[in-house]
């Protein structure tokens, strides 16, 4: 058997099919004809031993309770290792979740109480923020900072003063960074690990897009140290790599026992246990036998980053173009046209025919931002550039 799935540039109609990304258009407030590159899911099809999986689950026709086995901790212990060259020691480390998100919820409740401060780094994916206020805690933002060269940084000096000022002990890192692109480097994540050891504070390190990194190998902020493990919550998923978020499957890796008995005692709180069947069959075979698919898709999406890149500081001297170190989700700078955010909105929206990410859902240092997914056809993300292009060229 061999990898069918490699031809990403043939246009899958997904519409009519319950997408989100497609199919919700007006019920989002959006018109019925816009063209989505919004949310980070994929206009391509999975790893066709992943849909041989799942087809044969669904031959056999019963779909009762399901649980994990060796086989699949071996899946997950090996994609790991081979990836990151990161060592799971033990499956008891090892916890399933139906998404990274209900991860970040079930953290905020594991490690923190009502009321409680938690650190993020805005701009920073909006559910980070979403699941500290709808759990009655409140947010500390310690701000990336801008650098000349078109990336963020993080300001150490800051990041420890409002750690210590407000006695934060749980911080959500992204890692990679949504929405920024960015690729933490290793001497990057040693200072943050560092300065949480030294504070106690419980570090929540959301690797989802660990996979899409482009400037260097992703490296996993537990396997640091086993002092900066010994406070981390590892957060991982084969949802976004192989473009299966509906199957909702996530690998929470806890090696502390006293953050992991935490952290399943929330799950029980939450009335949680086995997991989404066709996410644990997926995954198994996504992590068995999908590389050959997805070093194929990281060479297209790459295309698409740089095709992007050039399109837009060809055609919009006022846009500028983040660094894309990692994700396939491009951050675009609006500022300079002068236009507010609601008219930055508007334009691409109703003059586009385009549905981003507006800067400001990932917080006020977003504003003036827009984040744009080119994991699509070529022929989509040309046709949504052409309409950027047309709408503001001259602003």
């Amino acid at each position: 058997m061999s990898e069918r799935n490699l031809d990403f540039d043939t246009v899958i109609d997904r519409r009519h099919t319950k997408s989100l990304k497609y199919d919700f258009a007006v019920k989002r407030g959006k018109p019925a004809d816009i063209l989505p590159l919004w949310v980070a899911d994929m206009d391509f099809r999975t790893s066709s031993y992943i849909e041989d999986a799942l087809k044969k689950a669904a031959e056999h026709g019963i779909f009762g309770y399901t649980e994990t086995d060796d086989e699949y901790f071996e899946a997950v212990k090996g994609w790991m290792k081979s990836q990151y060259d990161w060592d799971i020691t033990s499956e008891r480390h090892l916890i399933k979740t139906p998404g990274i998100v209900f991860a970040l919820a079930a953290a905020v409740n594991s490690y923190s109480e009502k009321g409680d401060p938690v650190l993020i780094n805005s701009p920073v994916y909006y559910p980070f923020s979403e699941v500290i206020t709808d759990n009655g805690r409140r947010i500390v933002s310690s701000n990336l900072v801008e650098t000349e060269d078109g990336t963020y940084s993080l300001d150490y000096e800051d990041f420890e003063r409002k750690i210590v000022e407000n006695d934060i002990h749980l911080y959500f890192l992204c890692n990679p960074h949504n929405p920024g692109s960015k690729s933490w480097t290793r001497e990057e994540l040693t200072k943050i690990g560092e300065i949480c050891v030294k504070h106690n504070v419980t570090v929540i390190s959301d690797e989802i897009h660990a996979d899409f990194e482009w400037d260097r190998r992703h490296i996993v902020f537990a396997s640091l140290s086993p002092e900066i493990s010994a406070i981390t919550v590892t957060c991982t998923s084969p949802t976004k790599t192989f473009n299966i978020a509906g199957l909702q499957i996530s690998n929470i890796i806890i090696t502390d026992n006293k953050l992991r008995y935490r952290f399943k005692k929330q799950l029980d709180a939450f009335g949680y246990s086995q997991a989404n069947a066709a996410g644990i069959y997926a995954c198994e075979a996504a992590y068995r036998y999908g590389s050959e698919w997805l070093e194929t898709l990281k060479g297209y999406i790459q295309s698409n980053i740089e095709y992007t890149k050039n399109f837009i500081e060809k055609n919009l001297e006022n846009v500028r173009v983040f660094k894309t170190q990692a994700t396939y989700l491009i951050w675009l700078d609006f500022r300079g046209t002068g236009l507010s955010d609601e008219e930055i909105d508007k334009k691409i929206i109703y003059e586009a025919g385009l549905w981003l990410d507006s800067g400001s859902i990932f917080g006020d240092s977003g504003k003036g931002f827009q984040r744009i997914n080119a994991a699509c056809p070529r022929s989509i993300l040309q046709e949504a550039l052409e309409r950027l292009v047309k709408a503001f060229r001259g602003v």
